[in-house]
């Protein structure tokens, strides 16, 4: 097992969740394939999820949904990691909470992300695939959660 490569996706992964939760578009982009594929699904809730083909309808996804008037906080563990040449695939625990001052509402929920990886000619290992099912999915208003004051965030979105 080549602890390097391991540690390259794993340190692809992370850059990816902190290019999402600090807004850092470019960045994200720059963990996919061209050809990338995605399934963000919550699906228990009756949705059917969203999938996007490509890395620009990803990104755009993205933008879009949890651009600069949504605070996002996505944290990925315990993983689990084959490889096998120049593809691999990754399964990450994963926990999130979004908070939407706009809506007043607080998301968290938890899913376990399923991945596939693709080392690209530049050498970089990118995502090729980035997929998860809910486990669970909780909201919940400002107003029902006693005392809480949202007092700082990155953007001075008003609460």
């Amino acid at each position: 097992m080549d602890l390097v490569v391991l540690e390259e996706i794993k340190r692809l992964k992370y850059r990816y969740l902190r290019g999402v939760d600090l807004k850092l578009w470019d960045e994200v982009a720059d963990t996919f394939t061209a050809d990338a594929t995605a399934d963000y699904g919550t699906h228990a809730v009756g949705g059917d999820g969203k999938q996007f083909e490509g890395r620009d309808a990803i990104v755009e996804f993205l933008t879009q949904s949890l651009g600069n008037g949504i605070i996002t906080v996505h944290h990925a563990a315990q993983p689990e990691i084959d490889v096998d040449g120049d593809t691999a695939t990754g399964r990450w625990s994963f926990t999130d909470r979004v908070i939407v001052p706009e809506h007043k509402m607080i998301i968290e929920g938890a899913a376990f992300y399923e991945d596939t990886y693709r080392r690209e000619s530049d050498g970089a290992w990118r995502i090729s695939h980035i997929g998860y099912v809910r486990t669970y999915e909780t909201m919940m208003s400002f107003d029902s959660v006693p005392g809480f004051r949202l007092i700082a965030n990155r953007w001075a979105v008003p609460a």
